[in-house]
């Protein structure tokens, strides 16, 4: 169940363009493998450390606030989505998919759980939780 299986996923689902993911962190390999899919991928992160490591492999990275996001970093994005993120960021990572209209992906840890109203999908053995503002 490699992470890299996240972003085949992501491919499927998500037509091609500004997909960013919240919350990157130190695993760079969903981003990465979206890029050389053709993605134009955005990483956010609260931690300057992680920004600037996304930078030098290639990724274009912002630092932001996901409880008070400036919504302009997040303009035409097709999709949000977030690897493994802490428990306390998923209502906001949530909130703001449905801000700005966007479906979005969470590969949470085993054992995590989601808040209700995401749809679960099981690929390749990993548990993505879906949520699609526009289908609520």
């Amino acid at each position: 169940m490699p992470l890299e299986d996240f972003a085949e996923f992501l491919a499927r689902e998500v037509p091609r363009g500004k997909i960013v993911e919240l919350g990157i962190g130190f695993q760079f390999k969903v981003a990465l493998k979206l890029k050389s899919l053709g993605y134009d991928v955005l990483a956010i992160d609260w931690n300057p450390e992680s920004v600037e490591r996304a930078r030098e492999l290639g990724v274009e990275a912002v630092r932001d606030d996901l409880f008070s996001p400036r919504l302009e970093l997040y303009r035409n994005a097709r999709a949000l989505y977030s690897v493994r993120p802490t428990p306390e960021i998923v209502q906001p990572i949530l909130e703001l998919g449905r801000k700005l209209g966007v479906p979005v992906y969470i590969l949470p840890l085993t054992g995590d759980s989601m808040p209700r109203g995401m749809r679960l999908v099981n690929h390749r053995g990993l548990a993505i939780y879906v949520y699609n503002p526009r289908t609520k």
